[in-house]
C-alpha cells in the first residue's frame, strides 16, 4: 500500500506543478501585454489590440488533424453553428449564441438557395448561393484573423489565407480553432 500512496502523491504533486507552470506563463503574458514589464512588440501592433505581446503560439495541429479529438470533430461536422459560437465565446468575441445565429443564417441563407436554384433553375438563386457562401468564408475567416492576431498565433499572417481555410475546409479549421483554444486554457478573451 505504502507505494500505491507514494505513487499517488507524486501524481497529485506533478498536476499541481503543471497548473503552476501554465499559470505563471499566463500572468507573464497578461503582465507583458499592459506593459509592467516593458513594451516586448512595436507601438503600432500595440495600437492593433493584441493582447499577449511576447507569447508567440502556433495553430494546433494542421487542418486536416482535425479527427485527433473526436467530441470537437464531431461538433465541427454536425453543428459548425455551435462549434464556431463556442469558439468565439472562448475567444471573448461576442456571445456564443449571437455568434452561432449569425453562421446559422449564413449557412441556411446559402442552402435555401442552391435548393431553390435546384428546383427552379433560375440563375439568380445560384448568384444568391455564392454570396452567402463566399460571405460565410469570410465572416469566419475574418475571426480566424482576429484570433491569431489576439493571441499571437503565428502561422500564415495572411487574411485571404483565414478565408480560403474556412471557405475550403469550415468544419476541420473550426477543429484546429478548438484545439488552440483549449491546449493554451484561453477562457473569455484570457
Amino acid at each position: 500500500m505504502g507505494d500505491l500512496e507514494k505513487q499517488e502523491r507524486t501524481e497529485e504533486e506533478e498536476k499541481e506543478r503543471l497548473l503552476d507552470f501554465d499559470a505563471l506563463c499566463s500572468a507573464v503574458a497578461l503582465r507583458a501585454s499592459h506593459g509592467k514589464w516593458g513594451k516586448l512588440r512595436d507601438g503600432d501592433e500595440e495600437e492593433q489590440g493584441a493582447h499577449f505581446a511576447g507569447v508567440f503560439r502556433m495553430w494546433e495541429g494542421e487542418i486536416l488533424d482535425c479527427f485527433d479529438d473526436h467530441s470537437v470533430a464531431l461538433e465541427s461536422t454536425c453543428c459548425p453553428c455551435y462549434r464556431f459560437g463556442k469558439n468565439m465565446n472562448r475567444a471573448g468575441f461576442g456571445s456564443c449564441h449571437l455568434q452561432a445565429s449569425i453562421y446559422f443564417v449564413l449557412a441556411i441563407g446559402a442552402f435555401l438557395n442552391i435548393v431553390g436554384f435546384g428546383v427552379t433553375r433560375r440563375q439568380c438563386f445560384l448568384y444568391l448561393a455564392v454570396a452567402f457562401i463566399v460571405s460565410l468564408g469570410a465572416y469566419l475567416g475574418l475571426f480566424r484573423t482576429r484570433m491569431r492576431n489576439k493571441f499571437n498565433v503565428k502561422g500564415s499572417d495572411s487574411s485571404l489565407d483565414d478565408f480560403l481555410y474556412h471557405f475550403v475546409c469550415p468544419c476541420c479549421t473550426l477543429a484546429q480553432e478548438s484545439r488552440t483554444l483549449e491546449i493554451n486554457n484561453v477562457q473569455d478573451g484570457t
